[in-house]
């Protein structure tokens, strides 16, 4: 990159960093209606990976994919009274169509349940027709004032899971199981190391009895929520009429749940790994796991060079690794380096007419910037030394992000230090506050209960901020 095109260092300011790097390295841009984005197809392409990595994780536990409507009536939504409480704020509402005025508003739907609760309840009649799992993949709307490309806008991607079930005991394993198939996808695809746990009582999704998250810290040390998995109980069963007969042939309502992930994981990607040189990508979503690079000045030069470029591709293709290969011949290689830099790429080959002389080429990592990063290589073997290289890049991605968020978890027993925590990073604590109790600390500090880990310690503690006995280790931090 030219000097009037570098990025802001993340130090400096990380917000700038983020929007600039999610603009520069082609992955989004702004929409014509305030708050909307549009996905560009290297943007889309990592999201389809992550599309596909969830879904077969999904099928695996007995999901199916369904499609559903994006208008639902107002009156669904007003069924259940926490739930329509909770969006309101947010809700896109339909008045005219054709030219008239509807008998009906019609809500552009922000999530599902209220019209899979209407689905549920005709389709269910019987205990043999439980459980229902359904996913779909779709778009939502949310109206939010404050926007952010990926990580909050007004139309956004996602999938939402719902389930419905003819216990309390298989529900609570269906939400359960949801938060791990998220916790899992985080490490071991995304290469985050999320903390996976319970949502304090005033962060609960409206409608729900409990809420299950996967919380991850960013490279500027704010949490993100990166996915959540909701036990609904029955709430929406006795507000929609989801009933079955059991086997006693006696009437009762369902136990449902819900769980979504959605396009604000590509920020949580972009903001776990990227540097100050832009994207850093893991290797099992990037887009392109590997980009070629040919070098060469002459005409005599440049055929030798782009056969071998393209046999070396067509051998790590047949192994099922994702390659591109650059051959725009109006700029330069240095440019060609950057912009692929830029881009996260996980690894660059490089090959030129020396290459070609020593039976070799160049390689360099994208997580390990500048000439520690660059090694020559032998062409013989060279399918598994990139596939061991990719491997190890996604191993050394996982450790570094977990180093850092270790890094900045505090431990901390007074207030005074958990301010100061919670500016860089997360806050644990013993926690026995109450709702009133978290909203002055939210208010006095910006710092909310990012969940309540799954993995608690034995014991009991003091609350720091209450000074009363303590059942339970919190997570606090600031987020987006």
């Amino acid at each position: 990159m030219a000097d009037k095109d570098k990025l802001v260092p993340r130090s400096e300011d990380f917000n700038e960093w983020y929007n600039t790097v999610v603009l520069k390295a082609d992955m989004a841009d702004y929409g014509p209606v305030r708050g909307t984005m549009i996905v560009k197809p290297y943007g889309w392409a990592l999201w389809e990976n992550m599309q596909q990595a969830l879904d077969r994780r999904f099928k695996a536990t007995g999901v199916q994919n369904a499609g559903f409507p994006m208008f639902i009536p107002m009156s669904f939504l007003e069924k259940e009274a926490r739930h329509v409480e909770g969006f309101a704020p947010e809700l896109a509402v339909v008045t005219h169509g054709g030219g008239q005025e509807l008998a009906e508003p019609l809500v552009v739907r922000p999530t599902s349940e209220t019209i899979i609760g209407h689905a549920y309840a005709n389709w269910i009649q019987s205990y043999r027709d439980l459980p229902v799992l359904i996913n779909l993949w779709n778009s939502v709307v949310r109206w939010e004032l404050r926007t952010k490309l990926f990580l909050r806008t007004l139309e956004f991607y996602w999938q939402e899971g719902h389930s419905a079930h003819a216990t309390a005991v298989e529900a609570d394993a269906r939400a359960r199981l949801m938060l791990d198939v998220y916790t899992d996808f985080a490490i071991n695809e995304a290469a985050i190391p999320v903390i996976p746990g319970e949502k304090s009582a005033l962060e609960r999704f409206a409608g729900a009895d409990q809420t299950w998250t996967i919380e991850a810290m960013m490279g500027d040390g704010k949490a993100l929520q990166s996915g959540t998995s909701h036990n609904l109980g029955q709430n929406f069963a006795k507000a929609f009429d989801i009933q079955y007969l059991d086997p006693g042939n006696q009437l009762q309502h369902c136990w449902t749940t819900s769980w979504g992930l959605s396009t604000r994981f590509v920020g949580a990607v972009v903001m776990a790994h990227g540097d100050d040189n832009g994207l850093v990508l893991p290797p099992r979503l990037a887009p392109y796991q590997v980009v070629l690079v040919p070098i060469y000045k002459k005409d005599a030069e440049k055929t030798a060079v782009l056969a071998a470029t393209q046999r070396i591709a067509q051998e790590l293709t047949d192994a099922a690794v994702r390659v591109k290969v650059d051959d725009r011949d109006n700029v330069t290689p240095g440019y060609k380096f950057n912009d692929w830099e830029l881009r996260g790429v996980p690894v660059r080959l490089e090959i030129g007419p020396r290459d070609l002389e020593k039976n070799s080429v160049a390689l360099a990592r994208r997580d390990v910037p500048g000439r520690e990063g660059k090694q020559f290589v032998s062409q013989d073997g060279l399918v598994q030394t990139v596939q061991a290289l990719l491997t190890d890049i996604q191993a050394n991605l996982l450790a570094k992000a977990t180093q850092f968020r270790d890094a900045n978890t505090h431990d901390v027993t007074s207030y005074d230090a958990f301010k100061e925590a919670v500016q860089t990073g997360f806050a644990r604590v013993w926690w026995a506050g109450d709702d009133a109790d978290e909203l002055k600390v939210k208010e006095e500090t910006k710092a909310t209960i990012r969940c309540f880990p799954v993995d608690q310690p034995d014991g009991r503690g003091v609350c720091f901020y209450t000074g009363k006995a303590a059942a339970r280790i919190a997570i606090f931090g600031r987020s987006y």
